[in-house]
């Protein structure tokens, strides 16, 4: 395994592995933005979630960990206005992380087949200067596609990570606007 990972990087270009490198750190990145938001989304979903359920039980309001607790506690009274402004600061807060999913997910393709694009003119560059064959070439492009490979394998997962991420928080808003319901209705 080890000598074919040296043979590998030897025979590709240096704009392959410069490829290949990009997508391994958009990998991480990924998948670092995708767990940390996701453990943090669950929390504070889960926070929501019970301040929501004691609403229904009689609560007079919101709990202490609830997102609008901040915003009520600022005001006199509640108001169809504050709970506006709590409502958008809220989907603000609940969707970061996702651009950069969706940044992935529609360029690592394209970054892929920069490489093998790349990757294969410099296969026909040898061939040209060599009596190729088949063989060659079927080489040169094998290697060239494991570019694409890669770029389609991230933008899977980025895709996968950021729908599901998408759900999160639109499940998170709506327990936002339940309770801000709530509230409005008992003050009304």
């Amino acid at each position: 395994m080890t000598n074919e990972l040296i043979d590998f990087y030897l025979k590709s270009h240096s704009v392959t592995i410069g490829v290949l490198a990009l997508l391994s750190l958009y990998f991480i990145i990924l998948n670092w933005v995708f767990f940390y938001r996701y453990f943090s989304l669950s929390s504070w979903l889960s926070d929501e979630t019970d301040s929501f359920e004691s609403l229904l039980m009689g609560a007079s309001t919101v709990s202490d960990k609830s997102f609008l607790k901040n915003f009520i506690k600022s005001t006199l009274s509640v108001s169809k206005e504050i709970l506006s402004l709590a409502m958008m600061a809220a989907t603000k807060e609940a969707t970061k992380g996702l651009s950069i999913l969706s940044i992935f997910a529609s360029t690592t393709p394209f970054i892929g087949l920069f490489g093998t694009v790349v990757s294969i003119l410099d296969t026909f560059t040898h061939i040209g200067q060599t009596s190729g064959s088949m063989s060659i070439i079927a080489s040169g492009v094998s290697d060239a596609l494991i570019a694409t490979a890669a770029g389609i394998f991230v933008a899977i997962f980025a895709y996968t990570y950021h729908q599901i991420l998408k759900r999160q928080s639109f499940e998170l808003v709506s327990f936002l606007q339940m309770q801000s319901d709530a509230l409005l209705s008992r003050k009304g």
